[in-house]
């Protein structure tokens, strides 16, 4: 029998106490606890809080980025700092680039990318994950020009832009086949964080896609309780994997015909599986609005990003029972952006979350990593305080205060919208300790204060050995 004491932690705000794990459960929460020949983890008056869910990132992707090119503020800002950075690009092949906006050298196509890099195939996604850009030779590899997929954007001759809208699965399939990335760093760096357990958003999975993300998870590559969105409808997968939602997404770029929407939803609440519709403008919304009244929803439906809601639709989300699956964490990131870009009247309704809790619509807040800051820290954060880049608050009526913030990173993985899990005999042993209590780290909330991730009871992060092993490599 596997089991663990964690003492004197401070645990839902009684300091303190102690918390006794076996087999991957808390048991007992109180002082004095008997036990018998067990390892024991000082707290030292730290805080012991259920470890965080991210309801919505893209692993994948995550694991990508790191071998990728930033093509985008705050390094790179224009059309000479791009070309530098691609010049910068090691190796003799493929160049991957992300996070362009454009802010930096307009709306890029072929002919734009091939004055900054001709020389060798790029690719550089949109900040928004939406848009791939290819220069000629990536465009000819690809082959855009003889491409049925809808998403090849055509010019009024029909020849390819060079853009790509919302078909990653296609684009990867004209790419050279390096297989799945090792999601092992993703996962260790979401511990340092202490999250322990995530929802893949990516809409569509493939076959080999999916497999491959059930067998990190399985295997411990991934150490985080795992939910996908995008998992086929009438898939079956491993038990150890959550079936979550069914992801649809609006495309700004081509929004769907409403029958045919109002079909996908009715077929998904047939068999059994809610939805999950990523939503960024209030057409959309109002859209997707319509088809609810329809079809009715079950437990479960959301809406992902919410970027832009009406406050005329708040009772409409709370009469429907929609969760809001929210990243305010794009304040911090592109605030400044948006109050240069986004038409002032929109300004009220971009990322709510104080108005939506007040009106009863469930919420959550997520990161969407990579397009957004993965650590969870700077999300609530934002939440609080959503401060742009430049200092200027964007919508300071819709701020959360720092305990509502974290409480919507503690929800049930399967139930993002729910009240915030706590330490209590019975929960499962997904844990983060703090190395102070959780009002002084609520006061300036920061990824460094996480001591100890455990999850299922098991150590999956330990600031001291980390540290030890940092130390012993720098030597």
């Amino acid at each position: 029998m596997s089991g663990l004491l964690i003492r004197d932690a401070e645990v839902t705000g009684v300091p303190r106490t102690d918390v006794l794990i076996r087999d991957g459960s808390v048991v007992a929460v109180g002082n004095d606890l008997i036990t018998t020949g067990l390892p024991v983890l000082d707290a030292g008056g730290g805080a012991l809080l259920p470890g965080l869910h991210d309801h919505h990132l893209h692993l994948y992707a995550l694991a990508a980025e790191a071998n990728s090119i930033r093509c985008g503020p705050p390094r790179v800002n224009t059309p000479g700092d791009l070309a530098s950075a691609l010049a910068a690009a090691p190796g003799d092949g493929w160049i991957r680039g992300v996070g362009y906006t454009e802010t930096v050298a307009g709306l890029l196509d072929s002919a734009a990318l091939d004055a900054l890099c001709r020389e060798r195939p790029v690719r550089i996604q949109h900040r928004s994950g939406a848009l791939w850009v290819l220069n000629s030779i990536a465009a000819r590899l690809a082959g855009l020009d003889t491409a049925t997929e809808p998403g090849v954007e055509r010019d009024g001759a029909g020849h390819a832009t060079g853009r790509v809208w919302r078909a990653d699965t296609w684009l990867r399939s004209r790419l050279p086949d390096t297989g799945p990335p090792d999601l092992a760093e993703v996962g260790a760096q979401l511990a340092r964080y202490g999250v322990t357990g995530i929802t893949d958003a990516t809409p569509d999975l493939t076959d080999d896609a999916l497999e491959g993300l059930i067998e990190a998870a399985t295997s411990g590559t991934l150490p985080q309780r795992l939910n996908l969105l995008g998992v086929p409808l009438g898939r079956l997968v491993d038990p150890g994997v959550g079936t979550g939602a069914y992801k649809i997404v609006l495309a700004d770029s081509g929004l769907p015909e409403i029958d045919s929407l109002t079909a996908t939803v009715a077929r998904a609440h047939d068999l059994g599986r809610p939805v999950a519709v990523h939503c960024v403008s209030r057409e959309a919304l109002l859209i997707l609005l319509a088809v609810f009244d329809e079809t009715g929803t079950v437990p479960g439906d959301r809406i992902e990003h919410g970027a832009l809601v009406p406050a005329e639709s708040i009772d409409a989300l709370r009469r429907l029972g929609i969760t809001v699956v929210t990243q305010p964490g794009f304040l911090a990131d592109r605030g400044d952006d948006y109050l240069r870009r986004v038409d002032p009247a929109d300004l009220p309704d971009l990322y709510r979350c104080r108005s939506l809790c007040d009106g009863g619509v469930r919420l959550t807040l997520s990161s969407d990593a990579p397009y957004g800051p993965l650590d969870p820290w700077q999300v609530i954060t934002a939440a609080v305080a959503r401060r742009a880049p430049g200092g200027a608050v964007v919508g300071a009526t819709e701020t959360l205060r720092a305990p509502a913030a974290l409480a919507r990173y503690l929800a049930p993985l399967h139930d993002p919208g729910g009240p915030a899990r706590t330490v209590a005999p019975g929960t499962t042993a997904d844990l983060v300790l703090l190395d102070q209590p959780v009002a002084r780290m609520l006061a300036r909330p920061a990824a460094g204060a996480v001591r100890t991730t455990l999850i299922g009871g098991q150590v999956v992060f330990d600031r001291q050995s980390a540290d030890l092993d940092s130390h012993q490599k720098r030597k």
